[in-house]
């Protein structure tokens, strides 16, 4: 018999079918007008949009409830511009040498580079970071599950939060990212995930003319 406590699900109200369709309908037609943008403003962010949307992310599931995420918010310029630096040596790394042909074909139609001055443009960096463990009061281990699958949960929810506010994002993924440890004091059980660009886009900001997969292409039942 499971020592755990369990309570009501008193929050939950059964919506009819047509308020449903409409619901879900609503919100497609906002997430759907999310872009990843790459000019970016240097408007600051009201820091309570922040917190309410890294509180949106922390209610994602995770793997025995053990919330295996960590997000830092950098706004300072000094840290930011070391993130850049760092970053683009990776990047300058990956598109001159690491990068195979197929994957720069790949990136070709959006245009980018090695050179990433979104990172220091943009008011907030948010680094996402995935615990392989968690360390008790006392010192023991406790071992993370799923931990990877949880915290692209959280960052998905993380996005949709951003865009929800009214603000657009962008993410990085320099690799290697372990450069993100020893700007940010980050311990080492802690792997970075996923570096977010936050903020207002710029206001001649452009996009790539790029279109979505069709819902036939996407979806199958069974």
């Amino acid at each position: 018999m499971s020592d755990y406590k369990f309570i009501p699900l008193s929050n939950y109200k059964e919506s009819s079918p047509d308020e449903m369709i409409k619901r879900s309908k609503e919100f497609y037609d906002l997430i759907k007008q999310r872009r990843t943008v790459r000019e970016f403003s240097d408007k600051p962010v009201p820091k309570e949009v922040i917190n309410n949307c890294i509180r949106a992310a922390g209610t994602a599931p995770s793997g025995a409830n053990l919330q295996p995420w960590h997000f830092v918010v950098v706004s300072d310029t000094k840290i930011k511009k070391q993130i850049r630096t760092a970053a683009e040596e990776e990047e300058k790394e990956f598109y001159t040498k690491r990068a195979p042909k197929e994957w720069l074909d790949a990136l070709a139609p959006l245009g980018t580079d090695e050179n990433k001055p979104f990172l220091e443009k943009a008011p907030n960096l948010i680094a996402i970071f995935s615990k392989s463990y968690d360390l008790l009061p006392d010192g023991r281990k406790v071992k993370q599950y799923y931990s990877q699958e949880s915290v692209g949960i959280a960052c998905g929810i993380l996005i949709t939060a951003i865009h929800n506010a009214g603000l657009v994002s962008l993410t990085h993924t320099p690799s290697p990212m372990n450069f993100l440890n020893q700007i940010l004091g980050r311990p080492v059980n802690e792997r970075p995930f996923l570096l977010l660009v936050v903020g207002y886009p710029a206001e001649d900001a452009k996009v790539p003319d790029i279109k979505k997969k069709k819902l036939k292409e996407i979806i199958s039942f069974r």
